[in-house]
């Protein structure tokens, strides 16, 4: 079970020492990567020309590009809202970067109250991710998008 009080305090200390966006961004997934158990992909996608484009991450090679309105990601940014999927397979578009990711959470980030990007974690497990994990990563989302 995650601490996520704990992990956004930390993130919330890295982010306030630095004014650059690409640099905090890697230090967040970093962080996501030592902190949650059971992932196999945590980073960031950034909206650049209409699309996601990938940003910094942990984890294995990644799509470099997503649509808005596919995938799990696409579809956060497309409805503006939190995607908790416990067995991407039964998502209708998925696309698969990782033949090994099982369950997805995206948290869309914001500035000037439109969508710049998304907070993507994958896991290997099946139904990975909980409304705690939900409630803990919208709260790291908010601490992001104030160093946006």
């Amino acid at each position: 079970m995650t601490d996520y009080a704990e992990l956004n305090s930390y993130v919330k200390a890295v982010l306030s020492i630095c004014p650059y966006r690409i640099a905090n961004l890697a230090n967040a997934a970093a962080l996501l990567w030592e902190h949650l158990d059971d992932i196999n992909w945590a980073g960031f996608y950034l909206m650049e020309d209409g699309k996601l484009v990938l940003g910094p991450f942990q984890g294995k090679v990644a799509c470099t590009e997503i649509e808005v309105g596919s995938g799990v990601c696409g579809t956060a940014v497309a409805k503006d809202a939190t995607q908790l999927v416990k067995d991407v397979h039964t998502f209708d578009g998925h696309i698969a970067c990782d033949s090994a990711s099982n369950s997805e959470i995206v948290v869309p980030l914001h500035k000037d109250g439109a969508v710049v990007g998304v907070l993507d974690i994958d896991s290997p497990s099946f139904a990975r991710f909980t409304e705690e994990d939900r409630i803990g990563l919208e709260a790291l989302a908010a601490i992001i998008e104030n160093s946006l």
